[in-house]
Parts: C-alpha cells; sequence; structure tokens
C-alpha cells in the first residue's frame, strides 16, 4: 500500500510541476540513499567492506535568488557500523535538516553543481518519541551535489551530506570523547512547483518582460519584446521589411528618395526632393499626359510635350492658353490667330484716309461714318486682333493745340466704335500733332496729306 501511495504521488507531482526557472519558488523532492558512520568503533566513509543501510526522506525547497535557495530535508531510515566483529551497532533514525544552498550555475542550465550548509536534529527511534535523551543535533550538516535537468518538469538529484552531531553515544562507546559523524549518500527526483507569471504568454516571464501586451503568437527576444532583425523600431511581425531599416510611417520599410513612397512600392525610387508624387511614387501627373505636373504648364489637361503638356485645339502650334484664337488654326507670330489678308490690309488703310472731322474739331463728318461701320465688319471678323488710330495735323497752328486736337479725334473715332460693340480694350488712340507729316507743309497739298487718320490691325497688344 506504502508504495502505491509513494506512486501516486510521484505522478502527482510530475502532472503539476513546471519547468525550473527563476519564476517557480518552490520545490519538492523524492529521494532515497544509504547512510555511512564514522566514529568510535570505525569509520567507513566511501569504504565498500562494511555494512550499508538505507533511508529514505522528502525535501522541499524555496527559491532565494539566482544562485542560493533553502533546502528542508526530512528523512527516516537506519544508521549503524558492521566491520565483522562485535564491534557494530545499528540504530533506527528520523531526521530533519535545514540547509542554505548555493548553485554553481543559473537556473538556466542543464547541470547545476551545488554546496550546502545548515543544522539538524536526528531522533533515534523507531517509533518517533521525542524523549530529549533519543535527539542529537547535528551541528553543522554539509555538503554538495549535482542536480541534472531532465526534462523541463523533472531534476534528478544526487547529494552527498556530512552530518557532525553534538553527541557520541548512539554507537555504545563514548570513552574517548569522539563523537558521532555520518555521511549519507541520496538519489532522488525532485519537482518544481508553481506557475510563472506570463501575462502574454510569450514565454518571457512578467517580472522580465519589458513588452507585456504582446501580441499572441508574436516571437519575442529575451526580453519578451517582438523581434527587430533591422533594429528600425519597427518589430518583425509589423515590419513590411523586416530586414531592412525603415521608418514606422512606412511600416519599417525604406524610402530612399524620401517622397513617401516604401521603396518596395516605389516605380520611381530617383524621385528628386520635392516632387509631389502619386501612390506609385511617380511624378504626379494629373491630366495622364505623359508629362509630370511640375512640368507641365497645364497639368489638368493633356496635351502634347512639345506644348509642354498643354493641348492645342486648332492644330496650329500654338498652345490653346497661349492662342488668342484657339479654334481657329494661324501662325506663332500672330499668337495662333490667322494672318489678316493683305486685302484686308489694304481696305483698312484705305478707310482710314477717309475719316474727316469739322474744321478744327473732333467731330466726325457724317461722310466718315460709312466708313466707320465697314471698320466695325473688319474688326469682328479678326475677332483677337487689336486696333491702333493714330491721328495726325499739319504744321498750322502751335504745337500743343494740335497734338491736343490729333488726341481728341482719334478718341472720337474709337468712340463711335465702341458704340458699335467693339471693346474699349482692343482699340488703342493715340495722337502725334505735327510730329510725324508724310508731306511739306509749305503748300496746301501737303498740310492736306499731314491731316490725316491712319489704321493699323495688329494682334500685338
Amino acid at each position: 500500500m506504502k508504495k502505491i501511495l509513494l506512486v501516486c504521488t510521484c505522478l502527482a507531482f510530475t502532472f503539476i510541476a513546471k519547468a525550473q526557472t527563476e519564476d517557480k519558488k518552490w520545490n519538492i523532492g523524492l529521494h532515497s540513499g544509504v547512510t555511512q558512520y564514522q566514529g568510535d568503533l570505525g569509520n567507513n566513509f566511501y569504504k565498500t567492506d562494511k555494512a550499508f543501510y538505507g533511508f529514505g526522506g522528502i525535501s522541499v525547497s524555496r527559491y532565494l535568488g539566482r544562485y542560493f535557495d533553502l533546502n528542508f530535508l526530512a528523512s527516516k531510515g537506519t544508521i549503524g557500523y558492521n566491520d565483522g566483529t562485535v564491534r557494530s551497532f545499528k540504530s533506527d533514525f528520523n531526521s530533519v535538516a535545514l540547509n542554505l544552498r548555493f548553485n554553481m550555475t543559473g537556473p538556466e542550465s542543464l547541470i547545476r553543481p551545488y554546496a550546502f550548509a545548515g543544522v539538524g536534529a536526528i531522533l533515534f527511534d523507531n517509533d518517533v518519541n521525542f524523549d530529549q535523551d533519543r535527539i542529537d543535533y547535528a551541528l553543522p550538516t554539509a555538503g554538495g551535489g549535482l542536480n541534472f535537468r531532465l526534462s523541463d518538469v523533472i531534476t534528478l538529484n544526487l547529494q552527498e551530506t556530512f552530518s557532525f552531531s553534538n553527541k557520541d553515544r548512539r554507537d555504545g562507546v563514548d570513552d574517548n570523547g569522539k563523537k558521532d559523524a555520518y555521511l549519507s549518500h541520496m538519489a532522488g527526483l525532485t519537482f518544481n512547483l508553481g506557475e510563472k507569471k506570463d501575462a502574454d504568454n510569450d514565454g518571457v516571464a512578467d517580472r522580465k518582460d519589458m513588452c507585456p501586451d504582446t501580441p499572441a503568437g508574436v516571437v519575442v527576444d529575451e526580453n519578451g519584446c517582438p523581434l527587430d532583425r533591422d533594429k528600425d523600431g519597427v518589430a518583425d511581425y509589423l515590419d513590411t521589411c523586416p530586414d531592412v531599416a525603415g521608418t514606422a510611417m512606412l511600416n519599417g520599410c525604406p524610402d530612399s528618395d524620401n517622397d513617401g513612397v516604401a521603396d518596395i512600392n516605389d516605380k520611381c525610387p530617383d524621385t528628386k526632393p520635392g516632387t509631389k508624387v502619386d501612390t506609385t511614387g511617380c511624378p504626379m501627373d494629373n491630366d495622364k499626359d505623359g508629362i509630370p505636373n511640375d512640368l507641365d504648364r497645364c497639368p489638368d489637361t493633356a496635351g502634347p510635350a512639345s506644348l509642354n503638356g498643354c493641348p492645342d485645339t486648332d492644330g496650329d502650334g500654338v498652345a490653346d492658353m497661349d492662342d488668342r484664337c484657339p479654334t481657329v488654326k494661324g501662325t506663332m507670330e500672330n499668337k495662333g490667330c490667322p494672318e489678316i489678308t493683305k486685302q484686308d490690309v489694304e481696305r483698312i488703310t484705305y478707310l482710314g484716309s477717309k475719316i474727316f472731322f469739322e474744321n478744327n474739331s473732333d467731330k466726325l463728318k457724317v461722310g466718315s461714318l460709312v466708313q466707320l461701320d465697314e471698320l466695325v465688319g473688319l474688326i469682328n471678323k479678326y475677332g483677337a486682333s487689336n486696333l491702333v488710330i493714330e491721328g495726325h495735323a499739319d504744321s498750322n497752328g502751335g504745337d500743343a493745340f494740335n497734338l491736343e486736337l490729333s488726341q481728341r479725334r482719334t478718341e472720337s473715332v474709337k468712340n463711335y466704335l465702341m458704340e458699335k460693340g467693339i471693346s474699349g480694350s482692343r482699340v488703342t488712340a493715340v495722337g502725334y500733332g505735327e510730329s510725324k507729316p508724310i508731306a511739306t507743309n509749305a503748300t496746301a497739298i501737303g498740310r492736306a496729306k499731314n491731316r490725316r487718320v491712319e489704321l493699323k490691325m495688329t494682334y500685338e497688344k
């Protein structure tokens, strides 16, 4: 029955125990071994030709630090000596010992040698009768051992314990004052108890975990933080480019041209600094005409590269934005407008020569109105053109008077044209007085030629 209980106890410890770490504060062990004696009758420490006596025990340990723990051992068995002569004794015992243990390696080691020292008591009575005469004190207990980690659950323990008692009476000889001492050779299995506190289940205890909220399944380093192979501050599980340092804004990916598009998605990785780019990392091209916005004069309307991305509706080689006649094919010299025909140029010149005023007045003669009405039609024919009206005088009268009169006469012509619907912005009126004669002022015929109005139609402003 006792054997069955022992087996069940071992199995129970196996199921509830966890791997030995700094987080598992408690350890319990089951042990057995043999004892040897040294005293008045002789010495059989490490002798194999003397009798061996067995014992069993249970231990409880408490973790104190990385290299220290406190161990309590309770054991029951037999101590004796027999050298084949009458010099012998044998006694049942129950003992307890409390030892401070120094581990020479850390908890993560597979093999942990240790040394210990402490105090204990031995009750020499099979019936556990606590009579003072039956109790010897072990002062001190000392020794060493090895722990072999067999798995994350079980550890094999081998230990040598020296117990030096304060009495000299168990061997029946006390005449020479040599106190009794005992050596136990012990082997056993120990089990670590307790649950490691690991809130995020990443395998790193909470007390060591610098990132205690790591998502489930994420690989972590020894500090409990998600791995970051490229050391860019973006954890591998969030890093689209885990082997190349990048920025958090781009999920850990680099951006060589600093355009805000990660290199892995950038179709134009060498874009000039400051250039606005689309989602592919290439310069913005709103109108999709193949010319980037920063080079496109008309970024919202498709046009050819020859016109810097601007359209040319009439196909005359002048972009619509520069074309004063965008729907009529013209020439570059005329700002995209058609040439004024030679016939119309001559007609306009002729009409100017037929404009007359009352004597010393800016009032148009009635006969001139017919010519001006015809001029309105020609101006409208070339809708993007401008008209320059130049007024001239002969030398009769003062210079200032002639200059002022010629100016008023040109403005009379302009006002008439405006009354007929011509925009004033298209007409320029300027008087030159007598400063630009075309004939002599010495004759009546010459002065008549100098008193004139000249009309010039142009696409210049």
